[in-house]
């Protein structure tokens, strides 16, 4: 008998404490079981670059969207991210506190847009016809019901690439040797990014005139000490790594349509630079791949009552014919490039 009560309380004893694992695990449950969908709130996205290179100004603006289901199949509905009525949006020019003007946006539909997950058949713009002072600063403001969407940005000033020179028509690549891509950074410039543009002449045996072709050499980006301009900067370039990119990219991958050019002509390069405002470059640098552990990112937007980026940049763009030397040099590529065409 006390064997049979002794068993009977240790059975009761485990039952009392799977009872309690019951319990706790019931207590947990009800506190992470969250509703991650919270109440709508409309969600005002912009972005804008504003530049003195260009004669129209064009905005983003779309809506943020949350909703339960899959977010993919509700990216394709177009009230999901788009507003279907205007906007009233504006752009002041501002001296200081003084507003010298203000620009008027109107709607534009963009019906090119590239596929993608978001819904493509159509895309609305903003724009104006804005002619910017980069002595000034330039206040957004997007009106929205009863919310009031505002951002600032100075704008980047022009600046000039001083190597190479605007002097030589031409430009030489030597082999084992390094180029270089110099400039002076420019006012309100933070970040710059650098990229050669590799234009050359293809014609096919079927065609009666050849087509125009580029490969495109990103440099990089690099930044400025400071954004006050004329701080003296440079991308090196590898004369080699730039022969061995046409050796690897000129010629078509599809074997047949490669066997059906004729012969092609090296042409010209272009340096671009592009100069960006330094809330851009603090968007892009918060939104750079992470190679950390630690994931988690901060939000950065200047963008107030909404989200995104508003800034500015400037491109400066310098082209160079290809020097007779440098042809001979990609000619020994036997890549089927000639350093003239061939007479008939």
């Amino acid at each position: 008998m006390s064997i049979f009560v002794a068993n009977l309380k240790k059975m009761k004893k485990k039952f009392i404490i799977f009872a309690l694992l019951i319990l706790l695990f019931s207590i947990y449950s009800c506190e992470t079981d969250v509703d991650i969908i919270a109440d709508y709130e409309e969600i005002t996205v912009v972005y804008g670059l504003l530049s003195i290179d260009d004669q129209t100004t064009y905005l983003r603006i779309n809506k943020a969207f949350l909703g339960e289901g899959n977010a993919l199949l509700m990216a394709k509905v177009p009230d999901s991210s788009n507003f279907l009525h205007q906007l009233d949006v504006t752009i002041e020019e501002m001296d200081g506190n003084i507003v010298k003007e203000v620009y008027d946006f109107t709607i534009d539909t963009i019906y090119n847009k590239d596929t993608g997950m978001f819904y493509n058949e159509y895309q609305i713009l903003y724009k104006s016809d804005i002619n910017l002072n980069d002595d000034y600063k330039y206040r957004l403001k997007i009106v929205n019901n009863d919310s009031i969407i505002s951002a600032e940005t100075e704008i980047v000033h022009d600046f000039s690439i001083s190597k190479p020179s605007s002097g030589s028509n031409y430009v030489k690549f030597i082999p084992d040797l390094n180029s270089t891509l110099k400039w002076v950074s420019a006012k309100n410039g933070k970040r710059y990014e650098g990229k050669i543009i590799f234009n050359f002449k293809e014609k096919e045996y079927n065609s009666p005139n050849p087509i125009i072709r580029s490969i495109t050499w990103s440099l990089g980006s690099l930044k400025s000490t400071n954004t006050d301009g004329g701080t003296d900067m440079e991308f090196t370039i590898s004369n080699n790594y730039f022969y061995e990119l046409l050796k690897y990219n000129v010629p078509y991958s599809d074997v047949q349509k490669e066997e059906n050019v004729e012969y092609r002509i090296a042409d010209s390069v272009d340096f671009i630079l592009t100069a960006g405002g330094e809330e851009l470059n603090t968007f892009l640098e918060v939104n750079e791949p992470s190679y950390s552990i630690v994931q988690d990112k901060p939000e950065y937007t200047n963008v107030a009552n909404g989200i995104g980026i508003f800034s500015s940049r400037k491109n400066e763009i310098r082209r160079k014919l290809i020097h007779p030397e440098t042809k001979e040099e990609i000619v020994k590529l036997n890549i089927k490039f000639l350093t003239n065409p061939p007479t008939k």
